[in-house]
């Protein structure tokens, strides 16, 4: 006689009106940042910061009901071995488009470096378009600049954020961040040791550490960007290397600051409500993982911005 298979029941939750509103308020965002950004290079004012406050505010309503309810469903053992399955996949996927959208960037700054540059500075290219130009790196003087005569946006190669030498690094932001980062990492994986083996306490007190390693690194960032702006006279129009240093750092700046609050939402949840065990605790893996993935970045930046650049 056949045995009746027996299939796991895969819960799908009601209709909901979430999405819509996530992308109104998504929308609203990028619509807002990018009046914002038209109305600075333009020296005027506008609604670009109101939409873009509004989207943000929108957009942050949404997720945390979102996730309210997400959580909610997994308290009340509504979340099947697939569904959480499909967690982790969701999260990997997520992860790896960062990867790639931090490729793209890399990827900039090597062709620039390796392609680009050394073409503009070679033959009738630089002696006939553009008045001589000299294709040094770290660039300081666009190939524009040179043709129109204009001086170079800062003063000269030891004027920028690069390797000032070994002997200087202990004093040298960019490897203090570092060490702060990778830091981090290490707190980050013994709050993970520690709820494997359900010791709440240590858990509280090393997944804290970690979110507060976390603003630590973004307050450095934040004195690094005021020094390069002020003593050095490098921001976003200092040629293509004050370019690239600020979309690239600037944006993994902002992606610690997403998984700061990730991990200290985290915490939160530990904290006030008691949430996770060894055997089920997803949104802290999850947050952990993209930690990870940000400290791995920045060593990618010091290597190739800061030391090699």
């Amino acid at each position: 006689m056949e045995q009746k298979q027996e299939f796991e029941t895969y819960y799908v939750p009601e209709q909901s009106k979430l999405p819509i509103f996530a992308s109104l308020g998504l929308f609203l965002t990028v619509f807002g940042l990018g009046n914002w950004l038209n109305e600075m290079s333009a020296e005027k004012e506008g609604s670009g910061v109101t939409v873009f406050l509004l989207g943000f505010v929108v957009l942050a309503a949404v997720l945390f009901t979102w996730f309210s309810k997400a959580i909610d469903e997994n308290i009340k053992g509504l979340n099947s071995v697939q569904l959480k399955r499909s967690y982790v996949w969701g999260m990997g996927w997520f992860i790896f488009s960062e990867v790639m959208f931090f490729a793209a960037f890399f990827g900039a700054l090597w062709y620039l470096r390796n392609i680009s540059l050394p073409h503009l500075g070679e033959g009738p290219t630089s002696e006939l378009l553009w008045n001589d130009f000299k294709a040094d790196w770290p660039l300081m003087t666009t190939p524009d600049m040179a043709l129109n005569g204009e001086a170079a946006a800062i003063t000269g190669p030891e004027a920028t954020m690069g390797n000032p030498g070994f002997s200087k690094w202990l004093t040298w932001l960019p490897f203090i961040n570092t060490a702060i980062l990778i830091s981090s990492s290490v707190t980050v994986h013994w709050a993970h040791t520690a709820l494997k083996k359900d010791n709440k306490k240590a858990f509280n007190f090393w997944l804290g550490f970690t979110v507060l390693l976390g603003f630590i690194f973004l307050c450095v960032q934040v004195y690094e960007y005021k020094h390069a702006y002020t003593d050095l006279g490098l921001t976003l129009n200092a040629g293509v290397y004050g370019t690239t240093f600020f979309m690239l750092t600037g944006f993994h700046g902002l992606h610690v600051t997403m998984g700061t609050f990730m991990l200290f939402v985290q915490w939160l949840r530990s904290v006030t409500k008691g949430h996770f065990s060894h055997s089920d605790c997803f949104g802290f893996e999850a947050s952990s993982w993209y930690w990870h993935f940000v400290d791995v970045v920045w060593v990618g930046l010091f290597i190739f911005v800061y030391i090699l650049g």
